[in-house]
């Protein structure tokens, strides 16, 4: 967009231009991504007429890419001939169990192959997976186990550890042990491979629960978000759509011709057990590509994997994004065949998309807005869209509606700022023993995000921080990811994280603690005379910590906002 300022208003014109014309023919009657409104749990709802009916459906077709290469990790690859073996073993052992619709099976380890396996047996039966978080100790296992009930719990050796000490809450449920020794009443995975490989037969409903993610818990106990069939798919068809009018859009405004189909290769850097991660197997799998898979992220490895294994695309949170672009060694490898680098779980800073734009590849910016209570993606954005608005996070997909209201619920004028609401197929049907937390969260059919959001004139959403992270300094709003955003720019910054401060007269100041880059030095004067370039003066920190290493996070790769704040004394700001 650099250039003569004419030129540019007139591109950027055409590409409004393109983007509306694509959108309107990928959705209308007949086309690939049509949309209409059926009657989903008492409320007409939008939906994809072409959607594949369940997970089972969409597992069941996927069968049909034999002997390309499903699954990645180190030197093992499972292609989707096997792989649909191994889950028709596990869906007839399960259902050997006594393991029925509606039931709930819990997944508890690493991104290892057998994670997807043992998810897509569970769907195509009709019980729910619920997703056990990884980073649990035994004490938060055991909550999860008891407040979802599942029949059997699969998990790798380190889960193993921690199940076992659970107690009760594991006594009456199977646990069967993945690339680890079965001692006592556990049952080996052997045992589970050698059932017959004949998938079970099973009539699914598009409202069964497919999967049990539990919230972040950020900000208090975790909460088993139900997400649908009907609701995951949705997810997968938004994925599908946003790809399609984005590079759809972006030729005929360039007057490019359409590149030679091929097979995505994405690398997998968040964990199963998160939305994020889930959509993109969701999406990667319907199309036939390939899923690598990491023990844990690291950008070194990242980079040999992505010249060893042709990844076309990854997917993480910006932290992983920024760690890959700056990395000293990035050129030193053959990365060519990486076309995107998409930010999820947090929003992609304007720093990093300008960052991702000046690296030497043909690799372009993607980001979302999406979260567990919606299955995942709600808007997106891509390419010269996202450098276009880069504190945008693109528009709302086509199955949601939205509105945006004040703090009683009223909507608010056009372009001002409120709390985002939703409502469509992808919502979830709410959180399992807690009728309570469901009738907050959804009020007549309409989802409370809790984030604070604004929509431009060309229909682009603007969220701006949650509405529980939002500063109020002497009755003035400051938004977190605004301050992130400008801090981020100084080269000696790596990371920010930015939180009110208690103060006696404004009610809240604005701090934040710095990760500071390796062998640089920065101080708060340079750092703050930096940002009051970018921000209002009431916006720029007044307490600021400078730290050598990473901030605490949780699984979903989010900076532990409340806990960090609490381990850094006003007296050691700077």
């Amino acid at each position: 967009m650099d250039g003569d300022p004419a030129q540019a208003d007139l591109r950027r014109a055409r590409l409004d231009h393109e983007f509306d014309r694509t959108w309107n023919e990928l959705t209308a009657p007949g086309a690939l991504f049509e949309v209409e409104s059926i009657p989903v749990r008492g409320q007409e709802l939008r939906h994809y007429v072409n959607a594949p009916a369940d997970a089972r459906a969409m597992w069941a077709d996927a069968a049909n890419w034999g002997s390309r290469t499903y699954l990645v990790y180190r030197d093992e690859r499972v292609s989707y001939a096997r792989a649909w073996e191994i889950t028709a073993s596990v869906a007839a052992w399960l259902k050997a169990q006594g393991v029925r619709r509606g039931d709930r099976v819990a997944i508890a380890m690493r991104n290892y192959p057998e994670w997807l396996l043992i998810y897509w047996a569970c769907l195509s039966i009709g019980a729910a997976a619920v997703g056990i978080n990884a980073w649990w100790i035994a004490d938060e296992i055991a909550f999860a186990l008891t407040d979802s009930a599942p029949k059997v719990v699969f998990c790798d050796a380190e889960r193993l550890e921690r199940v076992t000490a659970c107690g009760d809450a594991a006594r009456d449920v199977v646990v069967v042990a993945v690339r680890a020794e079965a001692v006592g009443n556990q049952i080996a995975w052997a045992t589970v491979l050698a059932t017959p490989a004949v998938m079970p037969l099973a009539v699914l409903d598009p409202d069964d629960d497919a999967s049990i993610l539990y919230t972040s818990g950020t900000t208090g106990v975790p909460k088993g978000a139900q997400l649908t069939h009907r609701g995951q798919i949705n997810t997968l068809m938004n994925i599908a759509f946003a790809t399609e009018v984005h590079a759809v859009a972006e030729r005929r405004a360039r007057a490019l011709d359409a590149p030679s189909p091929g097979v995505a290769v994405a690398l997998v850097t968040t964990p199963l057990f998160h939305v994020t991660a889930l959509g993109l197997a969701y999406a990667i799998t319907a199309g036939g590509g390939t899923l690598v898979l990491m023990h844990k992220w690291d950008a070194g490895e990242a980079l040999r994997l992505i010249e060893a294994e042709r990844v076309t695309n990854l997917s993480g949170v910006p932290t992983i994004g920024r760690e890959l672009v700056q990395h000293p060694r990035l050129l030193d490898h053959d990365v060519s065949s990486l076309g995107a680098i998409v930010g999820g779980g947090a929003p992609m800073p304007p720093d990093l998309i300008d960052k991702i734009e000046r690296v030497d590849l043909p690799v372009r910016p993607h980001t979302g807005f999406g979260m567990t209570e919606a299955s995942g993606a709600i808007a997106a954005a891509a390419g010269d869209y996202l450098v276009a608005k880069p504190a945008s996070c693109g528009r709302i997909l086509p199955t949601f509606e939205h509105r945006i209201v004040d703090d009683e619920g009223r909507p608010c004028p056009p372009l001002s700022t409120g709390e985002l609401c939703i409502r469509g197929c992808g919502v979830i049907k709410g959180y399992i023993n807690r009728p309570e937390a469901t009738a907050d969260a959804i009020r007549d059919g309409w989802l409370h995000t809790g984030d604070i959001a604004w929509i431009d004139p060309a229909g682009f959403l603007h969220v701006v921080d949650r509405k529980k992270d939002m500063i109020l300094r002497g009755g003035e709003n400051v938004y977190c990811a605004e301050v992130e955003a400008a801090l981020l720019h100084h080269p000696a910054v790596i990371d920010a994280c930015a939180f009110g401060v208690a103060d006696e007269r404004l009610g809240e100041e604005v701090g934040a603690a710095i990760q500071v880059r390796e062998g640089a030095t920065l101080t708060g004067m340079e750092l703050r005379s930096d940002a009051h370039e970018r921000l209002a003066k009431y916006k720029v920190p007044r307490y600021l910590w400078l730290l050598s290493s990473p901030f605490p996070r949780n699984a979903a790769g989010k900076a532990l906002r409340r806990e960090l704040r609490a381990t850094l004394p006003v007296d050691e700001a700077v």
